[in-house]
């Protein structure tokens, strides 16, 4: 098995990716109440700052700051996804590997991480946070698409209600905050 090596930064702040197992799958908007519920209840345990996120059919962006001393991300998204799994009734198709590990096959079992560096970084990750469902053709303004923390960044004043609605200009500023 290959050995991941994995940045363990405490207090980092961090990109994260999450797939759905099935990329043609709808679970993730289809069952949002459910994916929810695991949010809440991971951050009761173990708390975090939710910087950015969106939430598309088939998977998952967040940008997330860990409190200082705590590197264990991977804590979290084990937690939120097997809280999401076990509230979701079986009805997958199951490999012969993950039946034998007693997995189910909602997520594909690995996730993407980028530790943010400084401030132009964090701001293109939140921009690429708040794009994704118009770059994926789910909306053709950023503001139609309902999971998304970018309704938070126009109730903070943060951005525009029009950004990136119709045009390709993508900047706002987000590191001066």
């Amino acid at each position: 098995m290959t050995d991941y090596r994995r940045d363990r930064t405490p207090g980092a702040t961090w990109f994260f990716t999450l797939n759905l197992a099935d990329r043609d799958s709808h679970l993730l908007t289809e069952r949002i109440d459910l994916l929810r519920t695991s949010f809440r209840y991971c951050m009761t345990r173990h708390p975090w700052s939710i910087d950015a996120i969106v939430i598309l059919p088939d998977h998952l962006h967040a940008l997330c700051t860990l409190p200082p001393g705590d590197a264990n991300y991977a804590l979290r998204w084990r937690q939120i996804k097997s809280g999401f799994s076990r509230a979701m009734p079986p009805c997958e198709t199951l490999s012969a590997s993950r039946r034998s590990k007693g997995e189910r096959g909602i997520w594909q079992r690995r996730f993407w991480e980028h530790r943010i560096r400084d401030e132009e970084d964090f701001a293109r990750h939140v921009d690429y946070i708040h794009h994704n469902p118009r770059k994926h053709g789910h909306v053709e303004r950023v503001a139609d698409w309902p999971w998304s923390s970018f309704h938070r960044y126009v109730k903070s004043g943060i951005l525009p209600r029009d950004w990136a609605g119709s045009g390709n200009d993508l900047s706002h500023g987000a590191g001066e905050w």
